[in-house]
């Protein structure tokens, strides 16, 4: 008789900690599943886009004036293994042509640039739009 209680308390025990464990995720605040849906993920503003280039761009600024000259551009390109000759992409950018690229230089090439890789003209830069991504046209940066 005893054998037979501890053997229904045993199995009660058994029971009661398979559904707290079944219980506990119910229970938990439900967490909101990330959404893969491209309008769920928004593409990149011009201002975004500008921020990062911009702030690559100044990390060759080496002497810290806030222009980037032909030298210094090289350096950088050269660190970074770029593909390319840095002059002529120096060039493109440089629109004053005084051997240096400043803000309001770099901020009208980006722009440019934007413009060129927004393809539908919405303002926004989507995930098909960027160079690299599997969809995008193979094309010069």
């Amino acid at each position: 008789m005893i054998r037979r209680s501890i053997f229904v308390v045993a199995l009660g025990l058994q029971a009661a900690a398979a559904a707290a464990q079944t219980a506990t995720p119910a229970t938990a605040p439900a967490q909101p599943a990330p959404s893969m849906s491209a309008s769920a993920r928004p593409g990149i503003t011009l201002e975004k886009f500008e921020a990062r280039r911009e702030k690559a761009f100044m990390r060759a600024d080496t002497d810290g004036d806030g222009k980037v000259s032909l030298a210094e551009w090289t350096a950088f390109q050269t660190q970074r293994k770029a593909k390319g000759d840095p002059a002529k992409s120096f060039a493109r950018m440089d629109a004053n042509k005084d051997g240096f690229v400043d803000k309001s230089e770099l901020d009208a090439f980006l722009a440019k640039r934007f413009a060129r890789l927004d393809k539908n003209g919405d303002g926004v830069m989507s995930a098909e739009e960027r160079p690299g991504h599997k969809t995008a046209p193979n094309q010069e940066q």
